[in-house]
C-alpha cells in the first residue's frame, strides 16, 4: 500500500510540526517513532513522550484505506531534509517495513507496530473552551517563558502559570530569583481555572504557535484551550496538542509585586540593553553582577572581575527621585529587556535592598520583578 505521496515540503512540515517532542534515546523504543494512521484519504501523525501527545491531519495523497504503523521519527525527518523541497516523496508498506522512495533513492525503513504506541489518556472531563488568537499567546508566552526555573527542585517552578478568570487571562514564570507576569482579555468570560504548564509543552508551544500578522478582513488564527485536573488540551490549525500538567502550588505571586515604589525612572529600552550587554563583558562567569547607580539626570552602570578590569557606562535619562545604588544579575535584566518589543521600559526602585519592578509604560498587563543582589 501507498501509505502517502506528496512533495517533499509538506510531508516534512507535517513531521516537524509533531516531532519537537521526541527524544533521541527512550526506555521505550516506540517513543522514539511517529505513530502514522491512515483512515480513508486522511492521514494522522502522533507523537509522545508520555506526558505530551501531539497530533496532526493532513492529506497527503497515496492510497485509500485503514493502515497504521510507526517509523523512527528522526530519521525520517533527517532523510527528508536531504532531498529537494520539490521532489515527489511516497511511503509504501512492505512487509512490517516501510519504503521511503524519493527521485532515485530508495531507503527502507524498520517499523513497530502500531498497537505497542502508548497514547496518552485523554481526561474525560475538561472544563469550558475558550479561545485566544495566536499570535496574542506566542507574544504572552515570549514575555515570561524565559523567567521559568530549569530542574529546579521545587518542581512546580519548572513552568508557567496560565490562571483564567473572567474575561481574564494570566500567565506567571518565576525561578524564586525573578518573576514576569502579563495577561491579555479574553472574549468570552470563563470560571476560574488555575494550571501549571511544563517547561518542555511551553517551549513546544512557543515552537508551533503562529504570530504571522493577518491581512485586514481575515480572521486571525485561533487556538482553542481546555484544562482538566491534570491536564492541558489546545487544538489550533490541523494541531492536537494534549499535555499533563505540574502539580504543586504556585508561590502568590500577587505578594512579589511591588505597589508602591516611589522612584520611577523610564528610558529606551534598546540602549539600556546594549549598555548592560556591554557592562555583562567584564563580569565572571560566576557572579554576574552588575551596579546601577541611578541619580537625578544620570544612570551610570558598573561591573568589574576578579582579574582587576572593570567596565562603567553612562546613560542620561529623565529623572528627578533619590539616588540608589543597587545590584542585579545582569542576566535577569537583559532577558527581560531582549523579550520585550516596545521602545520604551519604565523601572520603579525603592532603595538598594528591595526587588525592582519593570515594566512597559503602554501596557499595564506586563510586569517583571526582579531581586536585588549584594555587590
Amino acid at each position: 500500500m501507498i501509505v502517502l505521496k506528496t512533495t517533499q515540503n509538506q510531508l516534512l512540515a507535517a513531521l516537524q510540526s509533531v516531532s519537537g517532542i521526541v527524544e533521541r534515546r527512550h526506555t521505550l523504543p516506540v517513543l522514539a517513532n511517529v505513530l502514522l494512521r491512515k483512515t480513508g484519504e486522511t492521514i494522522q501523525l502522533t507523537t509522545s513522550d508520555l506526558e505530551i501527545q501531539i497530533r496532526t491531519n493532513a492529506n497527503l495523497g497515496g492510497d485509500a484505506g485503514n493502515f497504521a504503523t510507526t517509523v523512527g521519527a528522526r530519521k525520517l525527518i533527517d532523510i527528508l531534509r536531504t532531498m529537494p523541497a520539490d521532489q515527489t516523496v511516497s511511503l509504501e508498506s512492505q512487509q512490517a517495513k516501510l519504503v521511503l522512495k524519493g527521485g532515485k533513492s530508495r531507503f527502507t525503513l524498520q517499523t513497530l507496530p502500531a498497537e505497542d504506541f502508548p497514547l496518552v489518556q485523554e481526561a474525560p472531563n475538561f472544563g469550558p473552551a475558550f479561545q485566544v488568537p495566536q499570535k496574542t499567546l506566542k507574544q504572552l508566552l515570549d514575555q515570561v517563558a524565559f523567567a521559568m526555573a530549569v530542574h529546579d527542585i521545587r518542581y512546580y517552578l519548572n513552568g508557567i502559570l496560565f490562571v483564567a478568570e473572567g474575561r481574564q487571562l494570566s500567565l506567571v514564570a518565576t525561578d524564586g530569583h525573578r518573576l514576569a507576569y502579563t495577561g491579555a482579555t479574553l472574549d468570552v468570560e470563563v470560571p476560574k481555572q488555575e494550571v501549571i504548564l511544563p517547561r518542555k509543552t511551553v517551549i513546544e508551544l512557543q515552537r508551533l504557535l503562529s504570530d504571522a500578522s493577518v491581512p485586514e478582513g481575515q480572521e486571525a488564527p485561533m487556538i482553542e484551550m481546555q484544562f482538566a485536573g491534570n491536564q492541558a488540551k489546545f487544538s489550533f490549525g490541523h494541531m492536537e496538542f494534549v499535555t499533563k500538567l505540574v502539580e504543586g502550588k504556585f508561590p502568590d505571586y500577587n505578594r512579589v509585586i511591588p505597589k508602591s515604589h516611589k522612584n520611577t525612572v523610564t528610558l529606551g529600552r534598546a540602549p539600556l540593553l546594549a549598555s548592560l550587554q556591554r557592562t555583562a563583558i567584564l563580569t565572571s562567569e560566576k557572579f554576574k553582577g552588575v551596579r546601577l547607580n541611578v541619580e537625578p539626570g544620570l544612570l551610570r552602570i558598573a561591573s568589574n572581575n576578579a582579574e582587576q578590569e572593570e567596565a562603567v557606562d553612562e546613560l542620561d535619562i529623565d529623572y528627578g527621585g533619590d539616588a540608589i545604588e543597587i545590584g542585579f544579575n545582569v542576566t535577569y535584566l537583559i532577558d527581560a529587556l531582549a523579550n520585550m518589543g516596545q521602545d520604551m521600559v519604565k523601572i520603579e526602585l525603592q532603595d538598594s535592598n528591595s526587588s525592582a519592578l519593570v515594566t512597559i509604560p503602554d501596557n499595564a498587563q506586563f510586569k517583571y520583578v526582579v531581586m536585588p543582589m549584594r555587590i
